[in-house]
């Protein structure tokens, strides 16, 4: 059976393989004369790249491609390829009729007539933009994986080394080293619980004094407004926190029965930028006899150079108690994303 159209006579046969050709909507199947012009356009070529069949039809079907390619005669390569090889691959970015990009892999084929005569050529294209997505992210994230990795062992690394060098015993060693590996690991806990994005001061706290077994006590005050850190400046301050308590714990403020710990801190408007202020204060502790330390250990070194890589930090010894002023700007403790403090700090 037999139909009659412009083109000629169509065989049922023909008619099929053109139904199927239509029905491949995932695919866009181009044909093309001698001169790369097209002669037939699918459903699949209209869902993908945007033209209509009637808008293409004896047009040049370089359109799709970037004008980097064309400059560089890519598609006449590919039909190159097809005549002397029999095909032509491809994996790059090609145009929508919108203009916009989007990355396909493709197959350029010779069209043979029944006497092997090549007529022209047909061109399979499907849109990969997806899975090229999803490739990258993947690779994004590999990458992340293995700098996070990196850090962390890198800080863990500082921390046993500077714990057993300043340490009076294997026993005070190993206290120290749990201590504040399990303090950097419940940073790590807080930042994986929001996509590894943020965590807040108040939260940095609340895992500190949970660290040394005083959640919940009233002798540690904390105040302030819901201020997000970056996932840096949460490990640095997770750090801070754990070896301030610890130090309130043994020589200060919390060593005894009357004293306490105020943290606050606020967001105020320095130099033309939003700015952090973070006050430490102990109050009612052991009165501190030397106001300067001769020797300050790991955990005091730490402190300040932790903080100093995001801004200012000072300390001062005095009678009444231990306090620490820093002033960081928000946008640095937010941004940063650089190799620990922790690692770099000068010990």
């Amino acid at each position: 059976m037999t139909i009659a159209s412009d083109t000629g006579t169509i065989s049922s046969r023909e008619r099929f393989l053109e139904a199927i050709v239509q029905s491949a909507i995932d695919y866009a199947i181009i044909s093309m004369d001698l001169d790369g012009l097209v002669t037939s356009w699918n459903e699949g070529a209209v869902k993908i790249l945007g033209w209509e069949a009637e808008d293409m039809i004896g047009k040049p079907a370089t359109v799709f491609f970037t004008q980097e390619d064309r400059e560089n005669s890519v598609p006449q390569k590919e039909m190159t390829a097809a005549l002397n090889r029999g095909r032509g691959n491809d994996e790059r970015w090609h145009l929508r009729a919108d203009g916009t990009m989007f990355w396909a892999s493709g197959e350029m084929m010779a069209l043979r007539a029944p006497d092997d005569k090549i007529i022209g050529f047909i061109k399979i294209l499907r849109d990969r933009t997806g899975e090229r997505e999803r490739a990258e992210r993947e690779r994004l994230l590999m990458y992340e994986l293995a700098h996070r990795m990196k850090n962390t062992l890198s800080v863990v690394q500082a921390i046993v080394t500077q714990s057993l060098r300043n340490a009076v015993s294997l026993d005070d060693a190993s206290d120290k080293l749990q201590l504040r590996i399990a303090a950097y690991a419940k940073a790590h806990e807080i930042l994986l619980q929001r996509d590894w994005v943020s965590a807040t001061l108040a939260d940095l706290v609340t895992a500190a004094s949970m660290n040394i077994g005083m959640e919940g006590s009233a002798r540690i005050g904390a105040d302030g407004p819901d201020v997000r850190l970056g996932p840096q400046a949460a490990l640095s301050f997770a750090m801070v926190f754990h070896e301030l308590l610890t130090n309130a714990s043994k020589y200060g403020a919390l060593s005894n029965e009357e004293g306490h710990v105020e943290i606050s801190w606020d967001l105020e408007h320095r130099d033309g930028m939003e700015t952090l202020v973070v006050c430490w204060r102990e109050i009612n502790g052991p009165r501190i006899v030397n106001f300067e330390p001769d020797r300050k250990g790991f955990g005091s070194r730490l402190i300040v150079s932790s903080l100093q890589a995001f801004g200012e930090a000072s300390v001062s010894y005095r009678q009444e108690g231990f306090v620490l002023l820093a002033v960081l700007p928000l946008a640095k403790l937010q941004l940063q994303n650089d190799l620990s403090a922790i690692e770099n700090a000068p010990y």
